[in-house]
């Protein structure tokens, strides 16, 4: 009896301590200064609190000042994975009472070396821990890239996966437990990251969405500057030029010519792949008009359909779609797009005097794979590892995507089906979504409409498999008004690949509850 209340009491003196003490050891914010980690310098632990304001920053992405309206604790350091690296990283750790017990990182557009301390905080503020990187320098332009190859790896690839590494430690240490998910989610280059995230550091994420991700990068961007060397090679004066203007009456004709294929005539080619439309449809019979394209101009659209190649007939990289003529204006209006001279003259031939009028689309694309594969493409097929970790990943294609030729993608996807084995196979970890109408990052520019990110959470997290998201066709807003609310005109179902939406044949033509999401024979 005695013996009994000893225990008794025991118990409940245990039950006290428990209640009174987490259960794993806590890190104060202060402390975890003292962490070590392979590789990563702590430069500085800020303890923060609601009101403190955020610096605005300027550069290719200006942000103003931002409030931030919670607790958190802020780490910035270094990492040097070798004698040329220098890496910065910045982490967010909400305070433990508003954890979600998640962790969200934030991706880099381009080449830009430059840490987006704005939407990490901003993540923050929602529960999750939150991360980036400048990937390894801080020069907007090219002249980081020359003679420093081991920074090509650090932009490529190693930089986010030391980021990784840094805020699971970090975290670890603060919350006194492990993170429990962790989350990519990013477009364009940052799209390019989670890619290389999944076939090179298959332990880093649970769960990937790559966005119309700027992946293959040594024939992504000599296949890009083609489409404009192809109509700036010999200037705005050129025979094979094709003024913007023009385009209008190119995009009538090819929807005139494909738009029906799905059943629908909706002023959208839901499927660009089976568009055979040809250009010298509309070829000038006589005078030079606005509404007709000259044999050069016809033989110029023509080439940016049919995309890069080598001399041998062998595909570089997909072209632009048919329907997408619209978007094309950056790409061939004045100047190529400056990431891809960026490529060129700071990685290819180092050389910032490089003159694109020289483009050899064969011999510049051989020098560029030679040079730099190994450290920067993301084209791996075999996903296996990243499915054996239990990762799930979302790849996401805009068919009129105006920087990034979106065909490629579904290549890719086709290739990693294949490894697999088939559909069967891939399904079940990863799905690929290709959005027509949308002129990329389409759940970037509009993420409360276009729930990509709460699809892959359900995903990870509860094991439903997203089979369609509904995407929101809006006017204004998007990513160069991010101020504005897009007004939404139509919904339409994206369904998971190889499937595709079409209309029941009743119903609102402009609401997504009217279609459904079947295979299609090609």
């Amino acid at each position: 009896m005695k013996r009994s209340s000893g225990i008794i009491l025991i118990s409940i003196i245990f039950t006290v301590l428990a209640m009174s003490f987490p259960a794993f050891a806590e890190q104060s914010c202060e402390s975890l200064k003292s962490i070590k980690i392979p590789n990563v310098t702590i430069t500085s632990v800020e303890k923060g609190s609601p009101g403190y304001e955020l610096p605005g920053m300027t550069g290719f992405i200006n942000m103003p000042p931002q409030k931030i309206n919670a607790p958190f604790c802020r780490i910035k350091a270094v990492s040097r994975p070798t004698s040329d690296s220098e890496i910065g990283i910045e982490i967010w750790l909400p305070d433990p009472a508003n954890w979600n017990g998640r962790f969200l990182a934030v991706g880099n557009p381009g080449f830009i070396g430059s840490i987006a301390s704005s939407g990490i905080a901003r993540n923050m503020e929602k529960g999750y821990v939150s991360a980036g990187t400048d990937t390894g320098h801080v020069d907007e332009g090219f002249e980081w890239a020359i003679g420093h190859p081991e920074k090509w790896v650090d932009w490529g690839h190693r930089a986010v996966h030391e980021m990784a590494v840094a805020t699971k430690t970090l975290a670890n240490a603060y919350y006194g437990k492990p993170i429990e998910y962790s989350y990519w989610n990013s477009c364009h280059n940052g799209g390019n990251q989670g890619l290389n995230e999944a076939q090179r550091y298959p332990d880093d994420f649970d769960g990937i969405i790559a966005e119309d991700p700027a992946f293959y990068i040594t024939h992504l961007q000599p296949g890009s500057l083609y489409i404009s060397w192809l109509a700036l090679k010999d200037g705005v004066g050129g025979p094979g030029y094709i003024p913007v203007e023009k385009l209008k009456s190119i995009n009538e004709a090819a929807l005139k010519a494909c738009d029906k294929n799905d059943g629908l005539v909706d002023g959208i080619i839901e499927d660009p792949t089976t568009c055979n439309f040809d250009p010298v449809t509309i070829q000038c019979d006589g005078k030079d008009l606005l509404t007709c394209l000259t044999s050069a101009q016809v033989n110029t659209v023509r080439k940016i359909y049919e995309g890069a190649k080598f001399n041998d007939g062998t595909p570089i990289y997909s072209g632009f779609e048919r329907g997408s003529e619209l978007t094309w204006t950056m790409m061939i209006e004045k100047e190529p797009f400056m990431v891809n001279l960026n490529y060129f003259k700071g990685i290819v031939f180092e050389d910032p005097n490089w003159d694109f009028h020289t483009f050899d689309v064969d011999k510049d694309t051989r020098i560029g794979i030679k040079k730099a594969s190994h450290a920067l493409d993301a084209s791996n097929p075999d996903l296996k590892p990243f499915k054996d970790a239990g990762g799930k990943i979302m790849m996401i294609s805009s068919w009129n995507s105006m920087a990034l030729p979106p065909r490629q993608l579904v290549t890719y996807y086709g290739d990693v089906v294949k490894t697999l084995g088939g559909y069967e196979n891939a399904l079940d970890f990863a799905r690929l979504f290709t959005v027509p109408g949308s002129s990329g990052c389409p759940a970037f520019a509009n993420p409360e409409g276009f729930k990509t990110f709460e699809a892959l959470v359900d995903w990870v997290e509860n094991g439903k498999a997203p089979d369609r998201i509904i995407y929101p066709h809006t006017k204004g807003g998007g990513m160069m008004d991010m101020d504005s609310k897009p007004e939404v005109y139509r919904t339409r179902p994206v369904c998971a690949y190889p499937r595709q939406a079409r209309y029941k044949g009743t119903g609102d033509v402009n609401d997504a509850t009217n279609f459904e999401c079947v295979e299609v024979k090609k």
